[in-house]
């Protein structure tokens, strides 16, 4: 009984792990067929960081601005990763 559990246990793992891999994979591949997108999501994420670490409030507009580029990103994110998703 335990040598049955031990390899269910382990295929399921041994699938979701190959199932991961294979997402991140067609995530990249969209980066690679959507490179202004891709380039978007970095930038994004560089102007929040500088966003945060800045010392003044951009006349009031700063945590809108952070919110809003975070809302961005999980859109753009989503984008991407719509081939992903599809062909689970």
């Amino acid at each position: 009984m335990n040598r049955f559990l031990i390899s269910l246990v382990t295929g399921v793992v041994l699938a979701c792990g190959s199932t991961a891999i294979c997402h991140a994979q067609t995530i990249r591949s969209e980066a690679a067929n959507h490179p202004r997108i891709a380039a978007a999501i970095r930038e994004l994420e560089g102007a929040i960081v500088y966003m945060e670490r800045a010392p003044h409030d951009f006349g009031g507009h700063k945590a809108a601005a952070i919110r809003d580029s975070q809302a961005a990103l999980v859109e753009l994110r989503a984008a991407l990763a719509y081939r992903a998703q599809k062909d689970r």
